[in-house]
């Protein structure tokens, strides 16, 4: 019997204490949500934001490879002369 009281105890406590938080950190107009459950909501849309914009980089770097050099069977190919170098030597 002496045990059920003593957890029931340290139960009410632990309630007690994180009411006593809760009020602490949300003031008056405090939503029911703990700080741990908005804490898993920050990492979680930080975590999507790093996603989509890996997403955006690499689909930058695709369409820039894919639109803006030619296949390698172009004329484009010939490497070009340095710049004060005269043809007639």
């Amino acid at each position: 019997m002496a045990r059920e009281f003593d957890s029931q105890l340290l139960e009410s406590v632990a309630v007690r204490r994180r009411r006593m938080r809760d009020a602490l950190v949300f003031g008056g107009a405090r939503s029911r949500r703990s700080v741990d459950e908005n804490l898993g909501k920050v990492f979680g849309g930080i975590a999507l934001t790093a996603v989509l914009c890996a997403g955006c980089v690499g689909w930058s770097f695709v369409s820039h490879r894919l639109l803006h050099h030619p296949s390698a069977g172009s004329a484009a190919s010939a490497p070009a002369a340095p710049a004060g170098a005269s043809a007639g030597r």
